[in-house]
């Protein structure tokens, strides 16, 4: 939830109790430690390095890049 006011509101933390849901204490600013997020960062700075110039290119340079991730 990574300390977002929507996910901290009184409402919320309420409705987590009333239904017994456990949360993880998790420091604000902590790393992301999200693998999609890495993946996202990867694919776009491998896309970027090539330097797409217009849509029909940089598609398909991240259909490439993207298939290469799946094999490395």
């Amino acid at each position: 939830m990574n300390n977002d006011p929507k996910h901290t509101s009184k409402v919320v933390a309420k409705w987590l109790k009333d239904n017994k849901v456990k949360v993880l204490e998790w420091p604000s600013q902590s790393p992301n430690l999200n693998p999609i997020e890495h993946l996202w960062a990867e694919l776009k700075k491998r896309v970027r390095a090539r330097r797409p110039t217009n849509l029909t290119p940089l598609h398909q340079l991240c259909q490439e890049e993207w298939g290469k991730l799946h094999s490395t």
